[in-house]
């Protein structure tokens, strides 16, 4: 018998997630049944997106969540023993599946680059970036686009693909570790919104002629002053609000909408899993060529064990540049 070891939903969220929320858990697990494989879990995510989504749970279900597991044993003839796939079996060590919901890694996956990016930048997070980016805001070379939470998983992304295509790319952040991060990566002007005296000023300085693209993380205020600096016929990408998932008072207003009626912006948000089929292959083998192509990469990406809790290092609700999955430059 194989015992795991789960992270449950003790209580639900109110303000900022706890250890108090959570639950450690151990089950055995039945034996295989024809068909079925056992998967032991090399990589798991903590990702923002849990804390919203987490309200759809039942107190006592295990976080939800992706992993890179592997099969460490099969009835199933097509995942053999040692097979590497991607699974949405959540915080768990291990977990019984039929295979039918699994995704194996890439053939042309190189053996030098880390399985964990399966979840990053060759994922979820890389694929959220490509897509919004792209598809969303429909970036072009020359254009000036805007990244909030720009560290994140999602946002160090995005900047670079933006990079690649010929942007001029502004990003923002916290804090003065993740500026020096950022300005490694390329971004183009980078500041730290907790340090300056007037968003509104740095933002007309960092771009005088305004904005084409915002990719949006925060939400909240910070995207108020944003948009207003939009430039006819801005595009804007809602990813995520994390600035208000925590938030136990009423929301602020949202932006003025003759901003957004004379200035003729579009604002879209967006769920990654839209995109399935031959769209989503395309943007991996993009993703995958770009990450394979780095030499002397400067990140590398980490992980921890199940326990102790998987956030404790980075706050849920934040971007995980922190006790998660770390992203390596694509640039």
């Amino acid at each position: 018998m194989v015992r795991a070891k789960s992270w449950t939903l003790k209580k639900h969220f109110e303000g900022n997630p706890t250890s108090s929320n959570f639950e450690l858990k151990t089950v055995e697990l039945p034996p295989l049944k024809n068909g079925e494989v056992l998967l032991e879990a090399l990589f798991l995510t903590v990702d923002p997106y849990m804390r919203v989504v987490a309200k759809n749970l039942k107190e006592g279900d295990t976080m939800m969540g992706q992993q890179v597991a592997r099969v460490v044993e099969s009835k199933n003839s097509a995942l053999p023993t040692g097979t590497i796939v991607l699974a949405a079996a959540g915080w768990t060590t291990h977990s019984i599946s039929d295979g039918k919901e699994l995704e194996k890694r890439p053939a042309e996956w190189p053996d030098t680059l880390p399985l964990s990016l399966m979840l990053g930048t060759v994922g979820m997070t890389g694929l959220t970036a490509y897509f919004g980016l792209l598809d969303i805001c429909g970036a072009k070379s020359g254009e000036t686009v805007l990244v909030n939470a720009a560290a994140g998983a999602v946002g160090s992304v995005v900047g670079q693909i933006a990079k690649l295509k010929g942007c001029k790319v502004v990003g923002v952040a916290g804090s003065d570790e993740k500026i020096a991060y950022l300005k490694k990566l390329g971004f183009d002007v980078v500041f730290n919104y907790k340090t300056v005296e007037s968003l509104e000023e740095t933002l007309k300085k960092a771009s005088p002629d305004g904005y084409d693209c915002y990719f949006d993380n925060v939400g909240g205020e910070f995207s108020n002053t944003v948009i207003a600096q939009m430039k006819k016929f801005g595009r804007i990408a809602i990813c995520g609000a994390i600035s208000t998932y925590n938030r136990t008072h009423q929301l602020p207003p949202g932006p003025p909408p003759e901003i957004i009626i004379y200035q003729q912006l579009r604002m879209e948000g967006f769920i990654v899993s839209r995109w399935q089929g031959e769209v989503r292959q395309k943007a991996l083998k993009d993703l995958l060529k770009w990450v394979s192509e780095v030499r002397g990469s400067r990140v590398t990406p980490s992980s921890r064990t199940l326990d102790p809790i998987p956030f404790r290092r980075c706050r849920l609700p934040s971007h995980c540049t922190d006790g998660c999955i770390s992203l390596p430059p694509i640039l």
